[in-house]
C-alpha cells in the first residue's frame, strides 16, 4: 500500500507541479509532511543533498522520501511517479507547441505562469532557511550562513563564477568554521 501511495503522490505532484524541481518543493514538503514520511528537519537535509546531486531536485528528492518510506522499491515507484507526468506533459507539449506558442491566449498564459513560479521559488528558499535557523536569533551560526549566502550570490551573480565551484567553495567554508 505504501508503494501505490508513494507512486501516486509524486505522479499527481508531477500533473500539477509547474515551474521545474524548485518550484516543487513546497508541494513535495507539504504531501511528505501529511503522509508523515518525514519530519520537517529531515526533508530539509533531503533537498540540501538533492539540490548538490546529478539531476533534477524534484526527482531526486522524490527517491530519497521514496528510499526513506520503504527502500530501494519506493525510491523506484517515487522517481517513477515523478518522471512519467514530465515525459508525457513534454511529448504532448513538443507536439503542438511550434503549431501554437504563437497564439495571445498561449503567451498569456505563460506570462501570468512567470510570477506563481518565481513566489514558489521564492518560498522554498525562504522556507529552506527558516527550517535551517538561516533566518533567525543572531549568533554566530546565523552570521556564518550569512556570509556563505552572501558570498555565494556575489560569486554567481557578479563574477560569473561556475555554481559547481561555488557550492564546493561553499563547502569548504563550511568545512573550516564547523
Amino acid at each position: 500500500m505504501v508503494l501505490l501511495d508513494l507512486f501516486w503522490t509524486f505522479l499527481l505532484i508531477g500533473f500539477v507541479s509547474f515551474g521545474g524541481g524548485y518550484a516543487m518543493i513546497p508541494v513535495i514538503e507539504l504531501e511528505v509532511s501529511q503522509h508523515g514520511w518525514m519530519t520537517t528537519q529531515e526533508f530539509t537535509d533531503v533537498i540540501a543533498v538533492a539540490g548538490m546531486s546529478p539531476g533534477p531536485i524534484a526527482t531526486n528528492s522524490a527517491i530519497f522520501v521514496g528510499y526513506q518510506t520503504a527502500g530501494l522499491s519506493g525510491a523506484i515507484v517515487s522517481a517513477l511517479g515523478m518522471v512519467i507526468p514530465s515525459l508525457l506533459i513534454i511529448l504532448i507539449i513538443a507536439t503542438f507547441f511550434f503549431k501554437f506558442n504563437e497564439l495571445h491566449i498561449v503567451k498569456s498564459a505563460f506570462y501570468g505562469l512567470r510570477p506563481i513560479i518565481t513566489g514558489l521559488i521564492i518560498y522554498a528558499a525562504l522556507n529552506f532557511a527558516i527550517t535551517n535557523n538561516v533566518i533567525g536569533e543572531i549568533s554566530w551560526h546565523t552570521f556564518s550562513l550569512l556570509v556563505i549566502f552572501l558570498l555565494s550570490f556575489f560569486a554567481l551573480m557578479k563574477l560569473r563564477m561556475h555554481p559547481i565551484f561555488v557550492i564546493a567553495l561553499a563547502g569548504v567554508y563550511g568545512i573550516v568554521l564547523y
